[in-house]
């Protein structure tokens, strides 16, 4: 683990010496996302939260979305603390958790749900999250940290669990109609991707991984991630994995119509379909100009201007600089038995 992913670590309370040990769940509820009453339901319905201590409930708010709940359950001893919403209220409760002895559990709500697509988990099914949650197993996963400079010289540390971007991407989500998208779902970044593409606007930066030396590029737009897919089966970072201790970056650099066609077949076609099969992977073409991959387990960003990021769907401002870490194996979040590793309890 990291040096800085240790930062806030937190102890569970000391249970009595003489009392048996009962597990202990939280929940933590966006409750404009997730129906309260159906929740509590589902929990008091789960035949394997029986023997366990009082479920303990906190809602976010727009002023807290996760963040102080989480740390308000850690420090009453929740064993797994279940996330009920969407990628946001998820990457606050993830954050607090890295560094405990608590594990994560998703129950995904609204239009991402990122990390429980890449970790195959079944969505929009209420009655199975919460059976994983108090009958599933552990497993690691690797969490993502970003070390953000502000232009006035303050620091902001971060984490995120699945991309983070610059450009583009930024700016898509920026732009998102949250009208449109409470009606349509994922639908609606299409609209604000084709008003992002507008702005004709570059990123120009030098960066380096790893330690090794300093580059100097050009793109259109920069996307760091622990893992790959985005909805509607559309894999953007080819060779992501969530446990491997590494993340992937592309830039995305088309200098024409072109570039955007040569981007558009790589993504949507070749590694959302040809890649998925061997005879499809022998099919595919080598790299193009337009898109440029890169892993490691450190990056460092200097940018030219102030620019958008965004972490794990939501906007975090702008910046100049900022670095990026993997804390290899910071989180455990609660999967089913079947696809535990097999060191899982």
């Amino acid at each position: 683990m990291t040096a800085e992913a240790t930062e806030g670590r937190r102890e569970r309370p000391h249970e009595s010496a003489t009392a048996t040990p009962r597990r202990r769940a939280a929940v933590i509820y966006n409750p404009v996302k997730v129906d309260a009453d159906e929740l509590r339901a589902a929990v008091a319905a789960e035949p394997g939260a029986a023997g366990w201590a009082e479920t303990m409930w906190f809602a976010t708010s727009e002023e807290d979305p996760g963040t102080g709940q989480a740390k308000e359950a850690v420090e009453q001893g929740a064993d797994v603390v279940i996330a009920a919403g969407g990628d946001g209220t998820i990457r606050a409760v993830a954050q607090v958790l890295a560094g405990t002895s608590a594990s994560l559990a998703l129950l995904p709500s609204g239009t991402g749900n990122l990390l429980a697509r890449n970790l195959d988990l079944t969505l929009d099914d209420m009655a199975h999250s919460i059976g994983v949650a108090f009958g599933g197993a552990d497993r690691r996963i690797d969490l993502a940290w970003a070390e953000i400079r502000r232009e006035g010289g303050g620091i902001e540390r971060e984490a995120f669990l699945v991309m983070a971007g610059l450009g583009l991407d930024a700016k898509m989500l920026s732009q998102t109609d949250e009208d449109l998208k409470a009606r349509v779902g994922w639908l609606a970044y299409v609209d604000a991707a084709r008003k992002a593409l507008r702005d004709k606007n570059r990123l120009r930066m030098r960066y380096r991984f790893d330690g090794r030396s300093t580059r100097t590029v050009s793109a259109h737009t920069l996307i760091v991630g622990n893992c790959g897919s985005l909805p509607a089966n559309i894999l953007l970072l080819p060779t992501a994995a969530i446990d491997d201790g590494r993340f992937e970056a592309v830039f995305l650099r088309p200098e024409s119509v072109w570039g955007w066609i040569q981007i558009f077949v790589k993504i949507i076609w070749e590694n959302g379909v040809l890649r998925r099969t061997k005879l499809g992977r022998q099919m595919m073409s080598p790299d193009v100009d337009a898109l440029r991959y890169v892993k490691g387990r450190r990056l460092e960003v200097v940018l030219s201007r102030p620019e958008e990021l965004e972490l794990d769907g939501d906007s975090f401002g702008v910046t100049r600089a900022f670095r990026m870490w993997i804390d290899a194996g910071g989180l455990t979040v609660r999967v089913p038995v079947a696809e535990a590793e097999p060191s899982a309890e």
